[in-house]
Parts: C-alpha cells; sequence; structure tokens
C-alpha cells in the first residue's frame, strides 16, 4: 500500500468519525420560575460528564452514539433522567424541580458537602481565562472556621504559603501575605469583590480597610502572581471573595446567626435572599462588638450589603451592588520585647483610636452574543475614609504623656470601570479562547496629618489652633489615573496540551500636590525653626507586562501546569508623605519591578486524594524594606526605601485524604485529613547598602504547615487543626535584637491548635469552638504604624459559639 492509499483511509476513516458526530444541545430550567439553572452536571449514565450548563442554563455536547441516557445533576435540585435518540438531540428543554419538596434541610445540607474543602478553577469561567495558572477556591460555605470572627488561619487553612497577622479581633481587617510578601492589610494582593477593586486606592493606597464577612461569603478565589494580567501587576496576585448569590427557588428566605464569645464578643449576621421572575436579590446585615483580649481594645462595627439582578432574558443581566462599613476601634498600641516577655496582654496606651468608613458601589451589565462570546462591563466606585488619632512615639515603653494626639485623616474617592470580551473560536482546527479587556480608574484622594486633641475620647477633629507648633504636619491631595488594556488566549495545541500567553499594557500617572512643615522647638517648647515646604510631584510611566501559562492534561483527575509572568508595584506616595517617629524614608524610593513563576503538578485520585504539589519563585529588582542607619545625627534609626534585588523560591503541597474511602465507612460517614506545607529559601542576591547582600528576605519563614483532621457523622460535623510558622525577619538587615520602638526584629516561631463542632437539626445549626486551644503566647506582627508601633500580640485561649436559624 502506498503512502497515498494510507493518507486516503485515514481521510475517509476521519469523514466516516465527524459524520457519525451529532451533536446535543439544550436549556435547563427550573418548574416553578422558568429561570435558566447554572453549573448543571449533564452525565452519560454509562461513562460520565459530558458538559456543564452555562450562566443561561444552556449546554452542548456532541456524540457517536445512537442513544444515550442523560442524567442532569444539580445540588439544589431534584435529578431528572432522559433518555434521547437521533431525533431528539437538539434544543432540549429540561425542567428540574425543587429538591427541597422532598428533602429535609439537613439532607440538603449533607447532599451540597463536597469531598474536599479546597477546589480550582475551570480553564474558563465567565470572562476569565485561569489555564496554566495556579488557582484555590476556598469553599466557604462547608468551612468549619470561626466565621463570625472572620478567622482567617483557619478559612485559609487549605492555601499553601500564606502568612498572615493574627491580631485583629473580629476580622475587622484582613493581613494576608505570603511567599515574602508583607501580610499588612493585604496590600500585595489585588483584592476584589465579586470582580471589582475594593482597596483604598488599586496603585496609589492599595491597602483593605474592609474585609467581605465571611459568613456572606460563598467561595474565596485565590490567583497566585500570574493573575497581574487580567488583574493588575501586584506581585501577590488576585483575591476574589465571591459572595452568596439569591436563592433562585424562593421568593424569600431569612438567615440570622447569632454569637457569643470571649473578652465580650457579639455578632449578628441576618441574611434576607430570593427570587421573584427575572428579580433577584441577597442582602444582609452584620453587626459586631467586643472588648478585647487586651485593655483599651473595644470594637464596634456594622456592616451592610446588598444584591439585586434583573434577567431580561437567557442571554442579558443587569446586577447593581452596594457595600457599607462604619467601625469604631480603640487601638492598645505596641510592646516591645521586653513588655511582650513580662506580660503579652499588657497595654500602655488608651487614648488610640481608629475609624473606618466605606462605601463601594458596583454595577455590572452581562451578555451572552453567542454560545462562543460573552461580554460583562463593570462599573465600580469607592467613597471612603480611615482616621488614626494617638499617642505615638518611637519609644513604646514611654508613658502616655496626656498631650496633644498624632491625627491622620485619610478620604478616598475613586470609581473606574472594567470591560472583558471572551470569544471561543477554532484556530488550526483546534479549539481556542480569546480574551481582551480594558480598565480605566481615576482617584481623587486626600491626607492629613497634624495634632489632635489631648483628650482620651474618639474625637477626629485636627486641634491645630491650640497646638500650632506640632512637628508633623502635612496636607496632600494625592490624584492617580491608570489605565490599561489586556489580553490573553488559550491555544489547545492538542486536546491534552494548552499554552496561554498574555499581555498587559499599563499607564500609570501619579500625582502628589500639597505641602509639609518643618517645626523645631527648644526645651521649653519656643519655636526656634519652622518652615513650610511645598512638595508638588508628578510621576507618570507606562509599560507592558507578559505572561506564559502552560498546562498538560492527560485525564480529567490530572494536571502538570506552569505559568510565568512578570510585575510591578508602584510606590504610594501616601506612605512617603506620612511622618513616622518609628522610621525613616529614603529620598530615593522608587518603584519595585520583577517576576513570578510556578511550576505543578495536581489532581484527584480516584476521589481518595487530592493534591497540589509545586515549585514557584519571586525575582525582585529594588525590592522595598526596612534597613538599620546611622542618621544624621547620629542616632540608629530604621529606614524604609529599595533595599535591593532579591529572590524567593520554594515548594507548596496540599494533600487532602478522604479517609471515608480509605477506611471504607458509610456514606453517613464524612472523614479527610489534610496537610497543607511550604518550605521557603530567600536570599538578597545585590545590594548597594552594606550587610544586605546574602541576608533572607523579610517575611520569609522557612516552613509553614498547617494540618487537619475533619469529619462527622450524619448532621454532627468536627475539625481540629494545627498551625506552625517558622521565625522570620522584619527586616533587610536581619536583626534579632528588636529596638526600642519593636518595629524591627525576629518574629519567633509558633504553633496554634484550633477545635470546632457544628450540629444541624432541620432549619437549626448550633457551631461552637475554641481558637489557641493551648493558650499560646505568640505575635505575628511587628507594626511600623498604627495599631502599633511595635509588637501587637495575637489573642490567647478563646471560646465562640453560634446558633443559626433558617426561615
Amino acid at each position: 500500500m502506498t503512502l497515498k492509499d494510507f493518507k486516503i483511509i485515514i481521510a475517509l476513516l476521519f469523514s466516516v468519525s465527524v459524520f457519525s458526530q451529532q451533536e446535543v444541545s439544550g436549556t435547563v430550567i427550573f418548574s416553578e420560575t422558568k429561570q435558566p439553572i447554572t453549573d448543571v452536571k449533564v452525565y452519560d449514565k454509562a461513562s460520565g460528564v459530558l458538559a456543564t450548563t452555562n450562566a443561561s442554563g444552556y449546554f452542548q455536547f456532541q456524540t457517536n452514539k445512537k442513544e444515550l441516557t442523560l442524567v442532569f445533576f444539580s445540588f439544589e435540585y431534584e435529578v431528572e433522567e432522559i433518555t434521547i435518540t437521533p431525533e431528539t438531540t437538539s434544543e432540549l428543554q429540561i425542567i428540574l424541580k425543587d429538591l427541597t419538596q422532598s428533602l429535609s434541610e439537613v439532607e440538603i445540607t449533607a447532599r451540597k458537602q463536597r469531598v474536599f474543602e479546597l477546589q480550582r478553577l475551570k480553564d474558563v469561567e465567565g470572562t476569565a481565562i485561569y489555564a496554566g495558572k495556579k488557582t484555590e477556591v476556598v469553599l466557604v460555605e462547608q468551612s468549619m472556621a470561626n466565621l463570625a470572627a472572620n478567622n482567617a488561619r483557619q478559612i485559609y487553612s487549605q492555601v499553601a504559603g500564606l502568612n498572615i497577622y493574627q491580631n485583629d479581633d473580629a476580622g475587622l481587617q484582613l493581613n494576608i501575605g505570603g511567599r515574602g510578601l508583607d501580610p499588612n492589610r493585604t496590600a500585595n494582593f489585588n483584592t476584589r469583590q465579586n470582580g471589582y477593586d475594593i482597596s483604598a486606592d488599586v496603585l496609589g493606597y492599595p491597602e483593605s480597610y474592609y474585609t467581605p464577612a465571611s459568613e456572606g461569603l460563598s467561595e474565596i478565589q485565590v490567583i497566585r502572581g500570574a493573575a497581574s494580567l487580567q488583574y493588575g501587576t501586584q506581585f501577590g496576585g488576585l483575591i476574589n471573595f465571591k459572595m452568596k448569590s439569591p436563592n433562585p427557588n424562593k421568593p424569600l428566605e431569612v438567615i440570622t446567626r447569632n454569637t457569643l464569645g470571649s473578652f465580650g464578643l457579639y455578632t449578628n449576621f441576618t441574611s434576607f435572599s430570593g427570587t421573584q421572575d427575572k428579580l433577584s436579590y441577597y442582602a444582609f446585615v452584620n453587626y459586631k462588638k467586643g472588648d478585647g483580649f487586651r485593655p483599651n481594645s473595644e470594637f464596634e462595627s456594622v456592616n451592610t450589603y446588598a444584591h439585586i439582578g434583573y434577567q431580561f432574558n437567557e442571554k442579558t443581566k443587569l446586577e447593581g451592588e452596594i457595600t457599607y462599613l462604619d467601625y469604631l476601634a480603640q487601638q492598645a498600641g505596641g510592646l516591645t520585647d521586653a513588655m511582650f516577655n513580662e506580660n503579652p496582654l499588657q497595654s500602655n496606651r488608651e487614648r488610640n483610636w481608629f475609624q473606618v468608613n466605606w462605601l463601594l458601589y458596583n454595577l455590572k451589565f452581562a451578555h451572552e452574543f453567542s454560545e462562543q462570546t460573552n461580554f460583562t462591563f463593570n462599573f465600580f466606585g469607592l467613597n471612603a475614609s480611615r482616621d488614626a488619632l494617638g499617642f505615638r512615639t518611637n519609644r513604646v515603653s514611654q508613658v502616655d504623656s496626656g498631650t496633644e494626639r498624632d491625627l491622620i485623616k485619610g478620604d478616598f474617592n475613586n470609581f473606574g470601570f472594567e470591560s472583558r470580551l471572551l470569544t471561543k473560536y477554532k484556530a488550526f482546527n483546534k479549539d481556542a479562547t480569546f480574551l481582551i479587556g480594558a480598565k480605566f480608574y481615576k482617584a481623587n484622594n486626600y491626607q492629613q496629618q497634624g495634632p489632635g486633641t489631648d483628650g482620651s475620647d474618639a474625637n477626629f477633629s485636627f486641634a491645630s489652633d491650640e497646638f500650632p507648633n506640632y512637628p508633623s504636619q502635612s496636607q496632600f491631595d494625592l490624584p492617580n489615573l491608570n489605565t490599561s488594556v489586556f489580553g490573553e488566549n488559550i491555544f489547545y495545541v492538542t486536546d491534552k496540551f494548552s499554552v496561554t500567553p498574555g499581555f498587559r499594557f499599563e499607564y500609570i500617572k501619579t500625582q502628589s500636590e500639597g505641602f509639609y512643615k518643618n517645626i523645631n522647638t527648644d526645651a521649653p517648647g519656643n519655636v526656634i525653626f519652622e518652615e513650610t515646604v511645598e512638595d508638588n510631584q508628578n510621576f507618570e510611566r507606562s509599560f507592558v507586562l507578559l505572561g506564559l501559562g502552560l498546562s498538560y492534561k492527560p485525564n480529567t483527575n490530572l494536571e502538570v501546569y506552569g505559568n510565568v509572568s512578570q510585575n510591578y508595584r508602584s510606590v504610594t506616595f501616601s506612605d512617603i508623605n506620612i511622618d513616622n517617629p518609628a522610621f525613616l524614608i529614603s529620598p530615593d524610593i522608587t518603584d519595585e519591578e520583577g517576576f513570578t513563576a510556578d511550576l505543578g503538578i495536581r489532581g484527584n485520585y480516584k476521589n481518595t486524594v487530592s493534591y497540589d504539589l509545586g515549585v514557584f519563585g519571586l525575582f525582585y529588582k529594588q525590592r522595598i524594606g526596612f534597613v538599620t542607619i546611622v542618621d544624621t545625627d547620629d542616632r540608629i534609626k530604621n529606614e524604609r526605601g529599595n533595599i535591593g534585588d532579591a529572590v524567593m523560591y520554594g515548594l507548596e503541597s496540599l494533600f487532602d485524604f478522604n479517609l471515608k474511602k480509605i477506611i471504607g465507612l458509610n456514606n453517613h460517614f464524612k472523614l479527610n485529613y489534610f496537610v497543607n506545607t511550604s518550605v521557603i529559601n530567600s536570599e538578597y542576591t545585590a545590594s548597594e547598602k552594606g550587610g544586605i547582600k546574602g541576608n533572607k528576605v523579610e517575611f520569609v519563614p522557612d516552613l509553614n504547615l498547617k494540618m487537619g483532621l475533619n469529619g462527622g457523622y450524619k448532621n454532627i460535623l468536627a475539625n481540629i487543626q494545627y498551625s506552625y510558622l517558622g521565625s522570620q525577619f522584619t527586616d533587610a538587615t536581619n536583626s534579632v535584637t528588636a529596638s526600642e520602638s519593636g518595629v524591627v526584629g525576629e518574629i519567633p516561631e509558633y504553633d496554634i491548635l484550633d477545635a470546632s463542632v457544628s450540629y444541624s437539626y432541620k432549619n437549626f445549626k448550633l457551631e461552637t469552638g475554641i481558637n489557641n486551644l493551648l493558650d499560646n503566647s505568640y505575635f505575628t506582627r511587628r507594626a511600623t504604624g498604627y495599631p502599633g508601633p511595635g509588637i501587637i500580640p495575637s489573642a490567647p485561649r478563646n471560646w465562640y459559639t453560634t446558633l443559626q436559624i433558617k426561615f
């Protein structure tokens, strides 16, 4: 047989195979509202999953079978089973009934429990591409964590390598880092809620003073450094809080949760949810108050959230959201090492206060042009303020003199929009997916520092007339403008191997317009020198970031992935313009650049073990950090500036074992054991500053270990979790002995044990637990400013109890 004859036979066989393929498609809707149902799995009863419905309830697949039995499965609906033939393969309409008609609340909850608590994002979700990226999805509704207090140590227990500040009562603020990134207010991640920005100023002041209430979350999506192409330039990547969705089966559902805990903790979370015809809504009110575990640390907060959606038709939807947070907290101040060793729960600050008002709004338009092309448009904005008031000095042990306090006020007003277009097409006879997007962001922020009152109450008014000679006075307008265009494309080279290149173009214009005062006084307080310095700056830059992701999936339960992406972090003028007694700012401070890389293997082996094992690297140019210097007055001080080039690399792994299947327990039981490990090495590879090259990088514990056992019988569940972090440095000089301010020095190793239990009965659920079961004394943070400066202790042993009622 000639080669030509062989090619003809192959072509004929291929033609027959293609000709024999038939397309099956249709829509899945809910029997009562006639609305489409998303995320319904379509199974071939003999071979497995064939398709999943999209946001319009639509599914599509091809088959060469003459006849097959399809099963339609969703957690909240009855299973539907049909048999189709070649005459009934297109434009099917599948109607699912409400599961609650036949099952109790406990049975529904058990049915919704997934074997593994951590999931991964698919290659394409909505108008976003995640192929080849390291993604982790925390299923918050399934978590056994202390949700009332937003206990991040428990909530993120299966996300590898995270470094978390653990000092904030009731989770008023989230402080997450990892891989050598400073955890302070999660500033090294792009933080979003339902896909839109929620930080103070994405580039000018990327700190998150608002953290969504965990009791209102369905999941938390964590995408590491490669997310810079779609979501921003940050080294950390993306954290996206996905709020709970409206109940599609009822016009009104009410859930109320009341929590009591140690140190006067009380929280109430009440949500309202439902769907009526084309209109859907979800809203909640979250109230928290407590005395705190140290003196002078009481707090009170109110957080409200409302979402409303209108489904014009199966292809078009409009959604609006508004979020408001108001909280006031007394701050007990920081400690020196000697004070911490003497009594970690002491406080010598009675007049320090912190206040936040946060108003977020968002309008989202989503439209499906066709089965292959989707479009989303988000308009979002922020109107917020945060005020910090207190007695601060670089000598933390100094007794409060009772004089005027330092007051810093910040107002944040920004808005922006982001549009995305995603389309699926054929490239070289293979599937491909293209994403193009654009973002516009404009911020008009204001910051003022000066004398506060000499009282002890939470009075956030300036007292400039009473104390005109106060040395730290400044006033700045901080406008920022950012425009960007980004794109990615998945090329499926084979059915198992994909390549995803991407780019992001950024234009950033950062301005600073204002003044600061230099005032020197003699011992009696007489002014001997005074000047007002105008400080107007205009910093423009534009650049392109590139990235590449690779994914190989030999089967549906195994993936080898890798990615590399450039990163960038701009200097924030708002940080530079604040006068802080604990440290100086280098006049030559400039932006950070670098890139991140991941290579790993992840999957699920026979539903017995879920795993994600990978290596990573972060490469910095001109990393910003702290060094100890001798100032012009021959005094030793801490300076913040560009330290040098640095590299962090390591191994991250998560293994979650389904012990129920391994042991052979029946379906009434649930039993899992997980171990989450991060082993990291770090080094400054180059520096113009003496004594830095070869040092370890800050905020990098050599070992970060979390392990836990969770399980239960029927409607009783229990969890026990152990956490360990090795010691870490807080400055580039690798100081072990702390300064008198407590700002720099080593953070010693620590370990924590947490336990929790829950019981469900019909519409009731009771949760209780003990955090820091062994009552270890430890700290995770040396604060450079508020709520310090100095060591901020972490909570001792504490308990909580939550009662949930669903109507």
